[in-house]
């Protein structure tokens, strides 16, 4: 498969930046454990914290809406971030808007740890934000090494191995936070984030060698990315996916209380299963990836994530549901999940691989959008009566929409066909 198949119709040369052998450091490309690391910790940042919000709203004396700022005001700023560090990365290269990213990111650690006052404290969560530059940087340093389909081969392991992080986070948090208080997680995020800035200054080699001159004329780019149909069918694809995640572990809880009467550990064991679906749905995209068309491997995930939790939705209503039913739907979504993002991500970083970081961060922040939404509607449709119908038809409804953008990006392939998409 040639490399060149992965240029949309309407692509342009972009006047390429001449080698800076001080930011380059080509000859060190990053290793995939680097690479499973950086994003993992990108996770942990959101979630590992979370059992602690109690304790810090008490110990600052705020109400629980206010401390809630941590996780909002955080997925808000990290998705305008990712508008901005993703041009950044491809105009000054992924490696020293990385290593920038992971400074802040320390140094807004140690603030969290020594934040005397609730405002202080939220201001330096906010800083936080700066490791989403982490699965950015990640993902178009793959997209830079590698043609789309091995690409989507190598993000599928990334995914499956990072996986872990949002099923042992949360755990590891409450144990601190048992053991030696709330600010114990974030002594941790700060020598995870010193670990990982030393690990990155040397073994993150600078992948991507055609920085443009300006950002003139990078900027001139952008439309031909913006245009490009293939990549709103791949990014909403990945946005839809994610969306049913979403509602899942929005309504997930409500259904377990009231219809399951499942304690707190059953749930977060029923949650958890979901992240091991898409485990499985990595692993087998990481095997087969490399060989099998991205639009082919994303059909398959959208089927499959869309039957699994309308048949369960069937099965509610005609009185045959159970705690098996529901949960077992959430398997096939997170399956088929795993077998649609890396193919998707690999995808739409193809369609203008020297705006691969923009087109990374730009389909992230649609997809964090997209995930507020759906969280909102799912809180507000969703009642302790309709709950488990409420929730399937939701996560099918939404993995229904990634199959019929999928089918879209499959019909301009029909029109301007691309052999390696």
């Amino acid at each position: 498969m040639g490399w060149s198949g992965a240029r949309d119709r309407d692509s342009a040369d972009l006047p390429s930046k001449p080698p800076d052998p001080l930011m380059r450091h080509a000859s060190n490309p990053p290793h995939l454990i680097t690479l499973v690391l950086l994003t993992a910790l990108s996770v942990l940042t959101l979630n590992m914290f979370l059992p602690s919000l109690a304790h810090m709203g008490q110990d600052f004396e705020v109400d629980y809406g206010l401390i809630n700022l941590a996780i909002a005001g955080y997925l808000g700023v990290s998705a305008i971030l990712q508008l901005i560090i993703g041009p950044l990365s491809d105009r000054f290269g992924r490696r020293p808007v990385l290593l920038i990213a992971m400074a802040i990111f320390l140094v807004a650690s140690i603030g969290c740890v020594l934040a005397g006052s609730i405002w202080v404290f939220l201001g330096f969560r906010l800083l936080q934000a700066a490791v989403v530059a982490g699965p950015i940087s990640s993902s178009a340093s793959i997209r830079d090494q590698y043609p789309p389909n091995e690409a989507a081969s190598k993000l599928g392991y990334v995914a499956m191995a990072m996986a872990l992080a949002p099923m042992l986070g949360p755990m590891l948090g409450g144990a601190l936070d048992m053991l030696f208080g709330w600010r114990a997680g974030f002594v941790l995020y700060s020598i995870l984030g010193a670990v990982m800035l030393a690990l990155l200054w040397v073994d993150f080699g600078e992948t991507n060698t055609e920085r443009s001159v300006t950002f003139k004329a990078q900027w001139q780019q952008y439309p031909h990315l913006f245009r490009s149909r293939r990549f709103w069918g791949y990014a909403l694809c990945a946005s839809f996916s994610i969306g049913g995640f979403y509602a899942f572990i929005t309504g997930a809880p409500l259904v377990a209380a009231a219809w399951f009467d499942l304690s707190p550990a059953l749930l977060g064991l029923g949650i958890g299963i979901i992240t091991g679906g898409f485990m499985v749905g990595n692993f087998v995209t990481g095997r087969i990836a490399a060989r099998t068309r991205l639009t082919t491997m994303i059909l398959l995930g959208r089927i499959i994530a869309s039957t699994g939790p309308a048949i369960g939705l069937i099965l509610f209503l005609t009185g045959a549901g159970s705690v098996w039913v529901f949960f077992g739907s959430a398997v096939l979504v997170g399956f088929g999940n795993g077998l649609t993002n890396a193919n998707a991500v690999a995808g739409l970083m193809s369609v203008r691989p020297r705006l691969a970081a923009s087109a990374a961060g730009l389909s992230g922040a649609l997809t964090v959008a997209l995930g507020a939404v759906l969280t909102t509607v799912t809180g507000i449709v969703v009642s302790a009566e309709n709950a488990p119908f409420a929730v399937l038809g939701l996560m099918s409804g939404s993995s229904f929409l990634g199959l019929l953008a999928v089918l879209y990006v499959r019909w301009v392939d029909l029109r301007e066909p691309l052999p390696d998409t």
